[in-house]
């Protein structure tokens, strides 16, 4: 090959080789361009989601600005919502509307009625717990069913000596009885006037709670004490009673005063020690009396041996009075002192009776049937009963 041919193909070659790198270069500048196109875009797409998020961020602070008053802030939604429906019946804000964290839901009843907020139901359960009422001693569950099951062991196991080579004999098997405690419904009716009800200042919520925790504490009280059981609780004097010193399961255990409709005139205090020495000790640590404000009266001029009074006020308010160290709870639906009437009961309430409760409380609107005024007609589920036999025991007015 000569000098120019060799020079002439290399200049060839090199001819031949830029027209791929021209491609090259090309594709490279068009991806480029296509990537900074889309940089530009990307970054005003951020600029627009800033903004969006920036726009939500203020909305979240308008509305998370502090009330005006923290009593009208508190609970908004469903406060709103329940005021509306009773004071016009308007019942679409409540449709639907859950709230979370809460032990009742406002929701809409079959029945045509709606459960009240938890604000309102807290405090109409504060007042019936506050209440003088067997609820303030007694065991107060909460169910969501129809009725409520006690399993009670009332007999002993059996036990017994044994030695090295003896056979060991079969002892006795403990007993279990089921409680059954149905649930009753319990009613209050409330009514209020249309232009009452369309006064703004009027505070309709917690006029409509009053009304209806003294309506339920009135008949809870009766029930839990004297109830027969239909269509309501069954009381604890309503059981069969029976003379402690022969007493079996299902009785209540009494202790005589010696005296037909009072006291003994001699040692009227014996009596009363009598019954806190007939309830059993381990019943006795979390005791309490039970009667009503005319026989705290006359219990409360008793005195020992000594001259000591045996009832003491108690020390700070709201503290119960004590008879021989023991609280006394004063319920007016407790029978006087009378001729053979049980009116002073002592035991361990806790085990010995059994409030049984569903948590929501409904109310239904009812503008028609008493016009101009409207009625509320609120329910609840309750029910009671003894459950434990041996945990109560009474103070019978009489001499047989």
């Amino acid at each position: 090959m000569t000098e120019t041919e060799t020079k002439s193909g290399a200049g060839g070659g090199v001819s031949a080789s830029q027209g791929p790198a021209a491609d090259v270069k090309m594709a490279l500048d068009g991806f480029l361009s296509e990537f900074s196109q889309f940089q530009d875009d990307m970054t005003a797409k951020f600029h627009k989601q800033e903004e969006r998020i920036s726009m939500l961020n203020s909305k979240t602070m308008t509305h998370s600005r502090p009330a005006l008053s923290a009593a009208v802030d508190e609970g908004a939604p469903h406060k709103k919502a329940m005021s509306t429906y009773l004071r016009c019946g308007d019942d679409d804000a409540l449709r639907g509307l859950e709230l979370e964290g809460k032990a009742l839901n406002v929701a809409v009843n079959a029945e045509g009625g709606f459960l009240v907020d938890p604000q309102t139901a807290e405090q109409i359960q504060g007042v019936l717990r506050a209440s003088s009422s067997l609820r303030s001693v007694a065991n107060v569950v909460n169910v969501e069913a129809t009725s409520f099951d006690v399993l009670v062991d009332h007999t002993d196991i059996g036990a017994g000596w044994a030695t090295e080579d003896d056979a060991q004999a079969e002892t006795d098997t403990p007993q279990i009885e089921r409680i059954a405690i149905p649930l009753h419904e319990l009613s209050a009716l409330p009514k209020a006037s249309q232009r009452l009800l369309d006064d703004s200042a009027f505070d309709i919520e917690s006029w409509l709670a009053d009304r209806i925790a003294d309506k339920f504490s009135r008949a809870e009280a009766m029930a839990f004490i004297s109830g027969d059981g239909t269509d309501k609780p069954t009381g604890f004097l309503s059981h069969p009673n029976i003379d402690n010193e022969g007493w079996n399961w299902g009785k209540l255990g009494y202790v005589l005063t010696g005296t037909d409709g009072d006291f003994d005139a001699t040692n009227p205090a014996d009596a009363v020690v009598d019954l806190v020495y007939a309830l059993g000790a381990r019943y006795r640590a979390n005791a309490s009396f039970v009667m009503n404000s005319k026989t705290a009266g006359a219990v409360r001029k008793m005195k020992d041996a000594d001259g000591r009074f045996l009832w003491s006020d108690g020390l700070a308010v709201g503290e119960p009075a004590r008879l021989m160290g023991y609280p006394v709870l004063i319920a007016e639906d407790m029978p006087d002192i009378a001729a053979d009437a049980m009116a002073i009961a002592f035991g361990d309430f806790n085990a010995g009776y059994t409030i049984a409760e569903r948590p929501d409380l409904r109310v239904l609107r009812d503008p028609f049937s008493a016009k101009p005024h409207v009625l509320f007609y609120a329910t609840k589920r309750v029910g009671g009963d003894v459950s434990d036999f041996a945990a109560i025991k009474l103070l019978k007015f009489g001499s047989l």
